[in-house]
């Protein structure tokens, strides 16, 4: 368990959502050595298994942004990293930075932390104003089309924004980095040539896609200061289990969510 309280203040963080990604897909893509980089940054090498608190990325998020990160799929009592103060609270322990504002983003911003957000799929968009909800957490939010669930580059250009706006942070500036990650959402069958259809295959390759992009992402970020990331997903996704496809239903596949947190030293 990591103490929140000796990193906040101290590192910057890094909080992706892959988003719609299955628990399932995430080991066997693993386990096939489709997601090295990924493997290398895993505590023991493996995703824990969590459940989020929503199925469907609206939901899980309004959570994630209230210090509600995915349960631990275990029984028994735990602590969680990130809170905002409230009476009652049995996941507040002796590690968990509370923060005295109405979400932990805000709560971040109150502790110099200059807080970004990169959109990727609908919710997102800014577009309309539930496309804004999520975005307005941050005091700076990017989206564009290039970033979204249709572009086959979507996740490069997210890390290429993501690098600009990195390099243009002064040093001794703590930096809180969210970013949603689009290309697991449907259509993923994008990222596999000949395929016209989503599936666990599919989402495994857009998977391998995604995993080619992130060192440039942390390596640009180590360099600044020590690291906090956050890496999961907000929820799986149905294709064709029990008669399910998609999302916004809770089923296994659904709930079920592969999770990692862990710090990296600032690189030299």
């Amino acid at each position: 368990m990591l103490n929140a309280r000796e990193i906040v203040g101290t590192h910057d963080v890094l909080l992706v959502t892959l988003d719609a990604l299955r628990y399932d897909v995430a080991v066997e893509a693993l386990d096939a050595g489709l997601t090295p980089n990924i493997k290398a940054l895993l505590p023991g090498g493996k995703w824990e298994l969590r459940h989020s608190p929503g199925n469907f990325t609206l939901p899980a998020h309004q959570a994630f942004f209230t210090g509600f990160l995915p349960t631990p799929a275990k029984p028994g009592e735990y602590e969680r990293l990130f809170a905002v103060r409230f009476e009652g609270s049995v996941t507040t322990g002796d590690s968990t930075f509370v923060f005295d504002t109405p979400d932990i983003i805000s709560g971040f911003a109150s502790q110099g932390y200059r807080t970004v957000c990169i959109g990727g799929v609908g919710f997102f968009n800014k577009l309309n104003p539930l496309g804004n909800a999520l975005p307005a957490f941050f005091s700076e939010s990017y989206w564009s089309k290039s970033l979204g669930v249709t572009d086959r580059n979507s996740t490069a250009n997210q890390v290429r924004l993501a690098t600009e706006i990195i390099n243009k942070t002064d040093n001794e500036k703590r930096l809180f980095l969210f970013l949603n990650v689009s290309a697991l959402h449907q259509p993923n069958c994008i990222f596999t040539d000949g395929a016209t259809e989503d599936s666990k295959e599919t989402q495994a390759q857009a998977l391998s896609y995604v995993d080619k992009q992130l060192p440039q992402l942390l390596d640009t970020m180590r360099r600044r200061a020590p690291l906090l990331v956050l890496i999961f997903s907000d929820h799986g996704t149905a294709y064709g289990e029990d008669g399910f496809v998609g999302h916004r239903v809770s089923h296994e596949c659904v709930w079920n969510v592969p999770y990692s947190e862990f710090v990296l030293p600032q690189s030299k």
